[in-house]
């Protein structure tokens, strides 16, 4: 049932209960309301990702070497996304002492679940996909394969699937993103304070227009803004995860149209190089490019996955249940920042980029804060999210409380997907 449907039934029997005045043990309405509140913090509670990473040792534990992990990767090594993984899943396998396998080069479609089926007969005991796509496939594996506990990366469905052996994760990445926008933003008014005739614009190559994309571009816009108020940003979308071609291509047409300084969600070097090329400062995702960009790459943010598949490990070698949603964080070390190169960052970039992680940490700044944002010229002070996944796209819960956007808070995928001012769109690719 969805969230709000819940809270609202919670509200209404508390207030009809107020109602019937002919009963001694009825709550007065100063009691009544705090009840109510109470309810609805708890349907909410119920379905929050978990962000644990402490897992409790048993006497009984399974023998690491007899642990296999198999891993499901979308592209290669040459994607800078799934090298982002394949490196995690490796440092943990070997951190941990288990058996690491994979499969790479898997599309998003049944031939995903047939590489989950493989596994399974090759002895894995844990297996792990990392494409948004993969989901349906590794829900069938789980389902067919109770015996086996399987994860995905940027999933939806594990939350209300009810499967002991099927989990989605993902991480606070919006912050990072956010982070690398304060430094990207330190950049861009170092660039206007030299040069007048300099325009405060920016450019976004993304993927897909997806919440996920669009959470992060406004994400890495709203750090940016923080530093250069007047900035606006626009964004083209190349319709891949990965097609070094089109992201080129999409980086060019933002430079053509004046964007002064770039960054991306998608995989490829294709808007990196497009930018190294053009002389255009440009903040990557996944990893730094300052090897093959050195004049124009500023910091990259990613999600580290080490700490997810080592508390999956952890969790399975000791018996322990793996939650069916899970959140990284800043605090687990799961939400990082690549260094950030100096030769090309404005001076001081280092220390206030310190100074608003320690804000995010203490709770002082919340990025996507209410106060920062409006529609069509209108505050966002409440927002029907799309957290419960159905056929029908239903938009079931209130996101907007407490003066702020709550991403990440009742499931760990991104559900942000709301087109503020301050940035235009090129076009739409779903």
């Amino acid at each position: 049932m969805k969230k709000v449907l819940s809270i609202l039934l919670a509200t209404v029997m508390v207030f009809s209960l107020a109602a019937c005045g002919g009963s001694s043990s009825t709550a007065p309405a100063s009691e009544a309301a705090p009840a109510a509140e109470a309810q609805a913090e708890a349907a909410v509670s119920e379905t929050a990702p978990a962000k644990d990473t402490e897992v409790v040792q048993s006497e009984n534990a399974m023998d690491p070497s007899e642990l296999t992990f198999g891993f499901i990767f979308l592209h290669d090594e040459n994607s800078t996304y799934d090298r982002n993984f394949m490196d995690a899943a490796k440092k943990a396998c070997e951190n941990k002492g288990v058996n690491y396998l994979e499969k790479v080069g898997i599309p998003e479609t049944n031939e995903c679940y047939e590489a989950a089926a493989d596994l399974v007969d090759r002895g894995a005991n844990i297996i792990f996909a990392d494409s948004f796509g993969h989901e349906s496939f590794i829900l069938q594996a789980a389902q067919e394969f109770p015996e086996v506990q399987f994860g995905h990366a940027t999933g939806t469905m594990a939350h209300t699937e009810g499967l002991s052996n099927f989990h989605n994760a993902f991480a606070d990445i919006y912050q990072g993103r956010y982070l690398a926008g304060v430094a990207a933003g330190m950049k861009l008014k170092q660039m206007m304070d030299e040069d007048s005739s300099v325009e405060p614009k920016v450019g976004y190559v993304g993927a897909f227009t997806y919440a996920e994309v669009i959470s992060g571009y406004t994400s890495w816009f709203l750090g940016v803004r923080s530093i250069v108020p007047e900035v606006t940003m626009e964004v083209q979308f190349t319709g891949s995860w990965y097609d070094e071609a089109l992201e080129k291509e999409a980086a060019q047409t933002l430079i053509n149209d004046g964007c002064v300084l770039l960054s991306q969600h998608a995989d490829s070097m294709g808007a990196p190089t497009a930018c190294e090329e053009a002389g255009v400062p440009d903040v990557s995702y996944n990893g730094s490019t300052k090897d093959a960009c050195p004049n124009t790459f500023i910091v990259s943010s990613r999600i580290d996955w080490t700490p997810y598949f080592e508390y999956m490990i952890d969790c399975v070698l000791n018996g322990q249940a793996i939650p069916a949603d899970w959140c990284g964080s800043i605090e687990t070390g799961s939400v990082v920042l690549t260094d950030i190169n100096e030769a090309v960052a404005a001076p001081g970039t280092v220390e206030k980029v310190e100074e608003v992680k320690a804000g995010i940490l203490d709770g002082s700044i919340k990025v996507f804060d209410s106060a920062n944002i409006t529609v069509e010229g209108k505050p966002l002070d409440s927002y029907m999210a799309d957290v419960d996944t159905d056929p029908n796209y239903e938009k079931d819960t209130e996101a907007v409380s407490d003066g702020y956007f709550h991403e990440s808070e009742y499931r760990s995928a991104p559900y942000f997907d709301v087109m503020i001012d301050g940035i235009t769109t090129l076009n739409a690719m779903f």
